[in-house]
């Protein structure tokens, strides 16, 4: 089974979420806010859909028109928003965004949509009702991992944010994703996990949590490949995390939270850098 088993021992963390929450109050600490209305969590949510595709962009992501990144409505869980077909992820801003249903419908936005992403993304929306938001790219070191075929392995602590976390995905290996069958075959495999190495294809990441922490383990799990890759070409073999320590650090540093904490550095970075994308 793809899903995570084991759990590493429990801390005492009182009220907070994660042992990096500060027990000393009144220190400057990132804090997701909470919203008086719908359409307050909409223009957040899609400011910050728009910033990981900014996000995207620094971390040479782009591919043509390849790469797709989607957040579901909080008011309407049936739509989700996504970035427009065909601009370019440096050029996404939150004015050019489009809404869309799991039937592949733009109801809000001037752009058309990705075919491929709807076929991918509206089957893992529909399919599982708690992942909030989805990240896919075609990325060079991704790519060339997904050929391999298997998964990471735990050779780090930041490795070890996906260990037992992450699918590996043999259907539609290597044939793009157009038919609406398609779809389903993927997203019967992100049950219980944050990443997927579909075969032949790339990388995909959902979150139950937000738009940031999808973005941010998708930037992570493409790094990983990268030095996966890297360790592999000296031909040696590397020193492996051991399970249960590999467990405790998936645990402390792979959670949703955690990779939403994450992405608030590159989130104040953008701000200061593109204010274009409020536009």
């Amino acid at each position: 089974m793809n899903a995570v088993t084991d759990k590493a021992p429990e801390l005492n963390l009182g009220s907070r979420e994660s042992i990096y929450q500060p027990e000393q109050a009144g220190l400057i600490f990132p804090v997701k806010p909470k919203f008086a209305s719908y359409a307050e969590e909409r223009q957040y949510l899609k400011e910050r859909l728009v910033g990981a595709c900014r996000a995207f962009y620094l971390e040479g992501f782009d591919y043509g028109f390849a790469g797709h990144l989607t957040v579901r409505d909080p008011e309407h869980p049936h739509l989700y928003w996504t970035n427009p077909m065909a601009v370019h992820f440096s050029k996404v801003k939150v004015s050019n965004l489009i809404l869309a249903d799991h039937d592949g419908r733009v109801v809000e936005g001037k752009y058309a949509i990705n075919r491929a992403g709807f076929v991918l993304h509206a089957a893992v929306h529909e399919m599982h009702p708690d992942i909030v938001a989805m990240c896919h790219a075609h990325t060079v070191y991704g790519t060339a991992f997904a050929s391999l075929g298997k998964k990471l392995d735990p050779i780090s602590q930041d490795a070890a944010a996906f260990y037992e976390d992450h699918a590996v995905i043999g259907a539609e290996a290597g044939q793009v994703a157009v038919e609406v069958k398609a779809g389903g075959s993927v997203a019967a495999q992100f049950k219980g996990v944050k990443a997927a190495i579909h075969r032949n294809h790339g990388l995909l990441t959902a979150s139950r949590h937000s738009i940031e922490a999808a973005a941010f383990w998708f930037i992570a799990l493409e790094r990983c490949c990268k030095q996966q890759l890297m360790i592999e070409a000296t031909g040696q073999k590397p020193m492996l995390v051991p399970h249960d320590k590999a467990v405790y650090s998936r645990e402390h540093v792979g959670s949703e939270y955690i990779g939403w904490l994450h992405f608030q550095t590159i989130w104040t970075q953008l701000v200061e850098d593109q204010p274009d994308m409020f536009d």
